[in-house]
């Protein structure tokens, strides 16, 4: 952009992005987050060395000896641009150029009185900017208090991986827009976790997705996948505001823009109708983000209770821990467990996974010696389902029946395989604690039928069970078809669809019915 100024010194860099502790490593600030917390978090962003060592663990074993080639050429890509980065006096960045290094300075935004104008990534100041700060200042200010709140615990450590792999640490402002720094946030297009991966782009930057975990929920490994996501991004744009958009639209699309526009500029792009109104307001929402994130104290934020900063233990445990019996015998809340292992679906650890990494509280790794390393643990308490009738089930039947999607599930439970029959009177595991409430009605509708945010919201609410309730309880009636009447006019006329009604005819009507004799008696209901 051309109105960014480029700042030359990476020493005047680290000083001026310390304006806004939460959202940087820098110890020194003007602002004292309020959290009543004694965990300190260290200059590099992690919490704790137990912390760190989790992540170093994680970067170990996740990276192949591809992962490492493309790190070693990123170090001297990084070696370069730091010495390419030392320039004196003020300097313009347009189009391509290495990020590596480089502070941007927010011109034209006098009247904010800011305090910290300092940015490493491009921000400008424009109507689309003030619209969303405009936003996030007034109706919304309660959605930034909340993510900023969040920010307490997974900023510094976000922040810590991005710079770790060479991206500038405000990009933690993307999954800020994405999310809010939620673990669990899924959005209706079926995106999860703090950086809202898609199921496909989750898999491909190595994000681990089944019916036990979910790896788009862990903000460490879910941070990694998104910095090299994000580094292959800007790598094919060479500007941040068109990866971020690629980010959100698919680089496909941004691609065919670009092409279609001829032109690499973002607000150019954003001019056409070719891109979705999502995506045009996508990098402006970042941008404000960033300016309030960053002067927190000049919009009046500086009283935020920010949460703990993410610390943990981690132990390794068997397949199919019983989380909640594990809880119990450490005197933890399993609510605490569930928060610190987000990634964990169920009430116990992947069963085809021997040996898991679990994150308890911060110092119990001693006290899991001592109780709970020796102890029987893995689950067994699960509820249980006798095959009825006279005919044989399928395990392919049973999944349905119980709406689970992946037939393996209820397999590796029984050890039998994908092809199982179960006869009458078989005994069947089912991946659901004794005692759980499995119906489509409570809290667990989300997780068994795997539906988006909107559709869960609806049929949870007291009014869809209510009506669904009193459907059921609906008794039947009868009505007898006159002379030039369809089976579309019948329907019609008492509000159901024609598929209901033939389906509720079946000794009448058949699934092909296309025409009805007058005189015929049918079942409304």
């Amino acid at each position: 952009m051309k109105k960014d100024r480029l700042i030359q010194s990476a020493s005047s860099k680290l000083s001026l992005l310390a304006a806004a502790l939460i959202f940087t490593s820098c110890a020194s600030t003007t602002q004292t987050p309020k959290a009543t917390t004694s965990h300190v978090v260290t200059k590099d962003g992690f919490a704790s060395e137990s912390v760190r060592e989790a992540y170093l663990r994680l970067k170990k074993t996740d990276y192949t000896e591809q992962d490492k080639k493309i790190d070693e050429e990123e170090s001297a890509k990084i070696a370069k641009a730091q010495s390419k980065s030392m320039i004196t006096g003020a300097s313009t960045l347009d189009g391509l150029g290495n990020y590596k290094g480089k502070t941007y300075y927010l011109e034209g935004a006098e009247e904010l009185n800011l305090e910290n104008n300092y940015f490493d990534i491009p921000v400008v100041y424009n109507d689309q900017v003030k619209k969303w700060m405009d936003y996030f200042l007034n109706r919304g200010r309660p959605f930034f208090e909340r993510y900023t709140e969040r920010a307490g615990r997974y900023a510094p450590i976000l922040g810590a991986i991005l710079e770790e792999h060479g991206l500038p640490r405000d990009l933690i402002f993307l999954a800020m827009a994405e999310s809010g720094f939620n673990n669990v946030a899924k959005s209706w297009a079926a995106a999860v976790g703090p950086w809202q991966f898609m199921p496909y782009t989750g898999r491909l930057y190595g994000l681990e997705q089944d019916w036990y975990r979910d790896e788009r929920r862990d903000p460490i490994k879910a941070t990694v996948a998104a910095a090299r996501y994000l580094t292959k991004l800007y790598d094919d744009f060479g500007q941040w505001e068109v990866a971020a958009a690629a980010y959100n639209a698919g680089e496909g699309k941004l691609g065919r823009a670009i092409k279609k526009y001829k032109s690499e500029d973002f607000w150019h792009l954003t001019k056409g109708k070719y891109l979705k109104a999502e995506t045009k307001n996508y990098v402006p929402k970042i941008m404000a983000l960033a300016i309030i994130g960053k002067n927190l104290k000049s919009f009046g934020f500086d009283d935020v209770e920010f949460h703990e900063p993410l610390d943990f233990d981690e132990v390794t445990v068997p397949a199919a821990t019983d989380l909640v019996k594990l809880s119990e015998l450490m005197g933890v809340d399993f609510e605490e467990m569930q928060r610190l292992n987000p990634e964990v679906l169920r009430w116990f650890t992947p069963p085809n996974i021997a040996e898991y990494r679990l994150r308890l509280p911060p110092n119990t790794a001693e006290k899991f010696a001592e109780c709970c390393a020796k102890a029987n643990l893995v689950a067994t308490n699960f509820q249980q389902y006798v095959v009825g009738g006279k005919k044989s089930m399928t395990l392919a039947q049973i999944s349905k029946k119980f709406k689970i999607r992946k037939d393996y599930v209820i397999a590796s439970l029984n050890n039998v395989s994908e092809g199982a029959r179960f006869q009458p009177g078989d005994v069947v595991k089912l991946p659901f604690r004794d005692g759980e409430l499995v119906s489509p009605s409570n809290n667990l509708y989300a997780d068994l039928f795997e539906k988006p945010r909107r559709e869960v919201l609806k049929k949870n609410s007291r009014a869809y069970r209510a009506k669904r309730y009193a459907a059921r309880k609906k008794p039947m009636r009868y009505y007898t078809v006159k002379k030039g009447e369809t089976l579309f006019t019948v329907a019609q006329k008492h509000g159901i669809s024609v598929k209901r009604l033939i389906a509720s005819n079946g000794d009448v009507l058949s699934k092909k019915s296309k025409k009805v004799n007058a005189g015929v008696k049918l079942v409304i209901k």
